[in-house]
């Protein structure tokens, strides 16, 4: 034994050199998933099952007069066509939002219960009003289309600011002027003084833009119900299958352990797949009525009609400022718009995150947020990469950079370093009401400055200007408050066969959990990096957990796991005193091994696992070095960073080319630097979407008119430049790994970096604002016009 585990100590130490927190491993589903043998809910199937599709309206508003069913249930191959009044009489409950948001007169947020299938009134183009059910999915594509609707058109609308007007179109009886929630934060008597004192106010209206989420997959559910233990199970892509669980019960109104969720492999989320949808309390009751499964499976076209959307706001901000530029304070007001129906986490986006980023890393003494989220007859509203984050950090450089700045003459980088959060005044009650416990904003600052060659920019502009190009760029900070406190599981399970399970609610969606987790637990416990086989997606076994979202995986399931990790230790000491004849008082652990103190005398965990297994053991002592552990709740977190985006415009067309990126990060300790930067890069991306091209559009009678990859453009490799990425990690204190998060962090630097780039260079012809997207139309106008008012 004693042998033995000296070569494994050597081996634990050479393991975790290279699988250790901080160690660039390469992500351990790469191999499945770059060879395409990953499996995603479409690959699943079970034997006889059938086919759904669902029937939507084309009306963005009106009253349902009739629904002809019977020429769709006479199609061949048909089993059932059912509509809302069938589900309504199943007696399931509706989808509701879960947040406790209170509007300014301390009324809570009024919901709009949503049935699974319209019955009264459709709300939006692509309402679900009804649904088929055949042996085949062509069948039942052909007997919807034979569903007849009859619906009496309404007057729609689709602007949140519009919809808030007396007498314009109303969605609910209960819910005047449309305004589910008039959401107010701060002091205002106190907010307008420091404005009233000010020396200078910059002032800016700026609309925020709806956009798409178009994952890779679209959703799917595969349903089917087991008659005599009563119980539900729906194969669907999720972003946790243990919260999930928990309100698809609460809307089927059965005990959670009537309800099963699996979730495999998933093609993209960003937030739309965490909640529940119609579709799939439609296949689950068809599934118990017909008693055999049903699949359904969304479309590219219908996913642009029923998937959750993100951003959407038109906000007024405010920035008050003293003579030499300090922030004396900072408001918010305008409109989010929440679509037809609110579920899931809608409103917090557009008001409550909105809010509690908006100071970001400066020093803003006074906030004042007033934020209407509004019901408009379009798509609903939910959480997009950030979900909210990103449109606060925007309005803040926004502020910054062509406006106050250069109203009050005061150099932007200097304007910016006069008011950043010095290190010293950590802990540093910020005036959103959240207390930031860790960061050096103005050395990430300055280290993003450095790696994109800030100093050399007026060369390459007056380089660009011979080519006949406008160059511009913009440094832009940014900071996140990541998702609110909540508890984790962290369930170890060590197998016979020698592999690790490693049980957490978290659920990877392309982030690559499996890799930064095994290399925690290795760090913890010096178990072997390829043992460790990660379970997220079977709420059988996952009992706990609020899934991924709002940048907590790492710091909660970290939380969790170094929790259990510490569990595990526990029960081995006991184990192994009981093996190596000794008492637990003088087992000590380090390295994966459990060693009598001042001996040579050890037992590697491995081993000791194995021998747990294979052997009885007395009372007293563990029969496995298995746990089951929830953590405490885990504080939210503060990633920040410092965007420099680099721009050329040529001005006879309005083409912008991203032609430098950079960017500074401070995300704590970082577990994984190579996933770190590749959710960097993503987040990125998405931030220069929304910046360039992105935009959900609606005619005046609520017809989408951006409804397919043909009239909604998405960013591609040739649009992307290049980046260059540097780390300045301050850990966090508030969690034992120190780490921070960092998903949703590349869109919350990069929209307003993008936007104020291109601004810079706009700035040549005296434009000072365009709202996004800034398409090659919208910049060639601009500067059409701008060309004009000076002729």
């Amino acid at each position: 034994m004693q042998e033995h585990t000296k070569s494994s100590t050597l081996e634990n130490a050479i393991a975790l050199q290279k699988y250790g927190v901080g160690q660039p491993v390469r992500r351990k589903e790469d191999d499945t998933l770059v060879r395409g043998k990953g499996r995603y809910t479409d690959d699943f199937n079970l034997p006889g099952q059938a086919y759904a599709v669902v029937v939507r309206s084309t009306h963005a508003h009106g009253i349902i007069r009739g629904i002809g069913l019977d020429a769709a249930k006479a199609m061949p191959g048909v089993l059932g066509v059912w509509t809302g009044t069938d589900l309504d009489a199943a007696g399931y409950g509706p989808f509701t939002c879960g947040l406790p948001l209170k509007s300014r007169d301390g009324s809570p947020l009024l919901q709009t219960n949503r049935q699974p299938l319209a019955t009264d009134k459709v709300r939006f183009v692509g309402d679900p009003v009804a649904f088929v059910v055949a042996d085949t999915l062509a069948q039942a594509r052909d007997a919807a289309e034979a569903v007849e609707l009859d619906i009496e058109p309404l007057p729609a609308v689709t602007d949140p600011e519009e919809a808030a007007k007396p007498g314009a179109p109303q969605l609910y009886d209960h819910i005047p002027n449309n305004v589910a929630l008039d959401y107010h934060y701060g002091d205002m008597e106190q907010v307008n003084a420091a404005f009233a004192s000010a020396a200078h106010v910059t002032k800016i209206d700026i609309e925020n833009t709806r956009v798409a989420v178009v994952s890779m997959e679209p959703r799917v559910g595969l349903a089917s119900y087991d008659k005599k233990a009563e119980r539900y199970t729906l194969q669907v892509p999720t972003q946790g299958v243990a919260g999930n669980r928990a309100n698809l019960a609460k809307n089927l109104k059965v005990p959670n352990e009537k309800v099963r969720i699996l979730t495999a492999n998933v093609g993209g989320s960003f937030g739309m797949k965490n909640i529940n949808y119609p579709e799939y309390m439609c296949i689950l009751y068809a599934a118990k009525a017909l008693g055999r499964p049903v699949k359904w499976l969304d479309e590219r076209s219908t996913s642009f009609l029923s998937d959750s959307h993100g951003r959407a706001q038109k906000i007024h901000a405010e920035l008050a400022l003293d003579a030499e530029g300090h922030f004396l304070a900072a408001k918010l007001e305008g409109y989010g718009n929440l679509g037809a129906y609110i579920t899931g986490v809608a409103p917090g986006p557009l008001s409550l995150n909105t809010g509690k980023n908006f100071s970001s890393v400066y020093r803003t003494p006074l906030m004042g947020i007033d934020i209407k989220t509004v019901l408009t007859n379009t798509t609903l509203m939910g959480a997009y990469r950030g979900a909210g984050r990103p449109e606060a950090n925007y309005y803040m450089e926004r502020l910054i950079d062509h406006r106050a700045a250069d109203e009050m003459g005061i150099n932007r980088l200097t304007m910016r370093k006069r008011n950043f959060i010095k290190p010293t005044q950590m802990p540093f009650p910020a005036s959103s009401g959240v207390t930031y416990d860790s960061g050096d904003f103005q050395a990430v600052f300055n280290k993003a400055l450095e790696i994109s060659d800030h100093e050399n920019f007026a060369k390459r502009k007056k380089e660009s200007k011979k080519a006949g190009k406008l160059r511009g760029i913009a440094v832009g900070s940014y900071l996140e408050v990541t998702a609110p406190p909540s508890p984790e599981l962290g369930k170890i399970v060590f197998d016979p066969d020698g592999s690790v399970q490693l049980i957490t609610g978290t659920l990877d969606y392309g982030q690559g959990h499996a890799t930064p987790f095994a290399q925690v637990l290795c760090e913890q416990l010096g178990v072997p990096f390829e043992s460790v086989k990660l379970v997220q997606g079977d709420s059988d076994i996952v009992h706990t957990g609020n899934g991924t979202g709002g940048s907590r995986s790492i710091t909660a399931s970290g939380m969790a796991i170094v929790g259990a990790a510490k569990l595990v230790i526990e029960k081995g000491k006991r184990a192994a005193a009981h093996m190596l004849e000794a008492s637990e008082a003088d087992i000590e652990f380090e390295g994966g091994s459990f060693t009598i103190a001042g001996t040579d005398r050890s037992i590697d965990i491995m081993e000791l696992a194995k021998r747990l297994h294979d052997s009885k053991v007395p009372e007293g002592v563990p029969d496995s070095l298995d746990v089951d552990h929830t953590s405490e709740p885990v504080p939210s977190a503060f990633p920040n960073g410092c965007h420099v985006a680099e721009v050329e415009i040529d001005p006879d067309t309005g083409v912008v080319q991203i032609v430098r990126y950079s960017a500074v990060n401070d995300f704590g300790t970082v577990i994984n630097p190579l996933l770190v930067a590749g959710q960097l890069h993503g987040g990125v991306v998405q931030g220069i979407g929304q910046a360039l091209m992105e935009h959900v559009r609606y005619d005046e009678s609520g017809q989408p008119i951006t409804g397919s990859l043909m009239d909604y453009a998405l960013p591609r490799a040739e649009d992307v430049p290049f980046m260059t990425v540097g780390d300045h990690p301050v850990p966090a204190t508030t969690n034992p790994l120190g780490s921070k998060g960092c998903g949703e962090a590349g869109c919350a630097g990069s929209l307003s970096t993008v936007v104020n780039a291109v601004l810079d260079a706009l700035s040549d012809h005296g434009i000072k604002h365009i709202d996004m997207p800034l398409t090659p139309e919208r910049v060639w106008r601009a500067i059409q016009d701008a060309k004009g008012k000076a002729a």
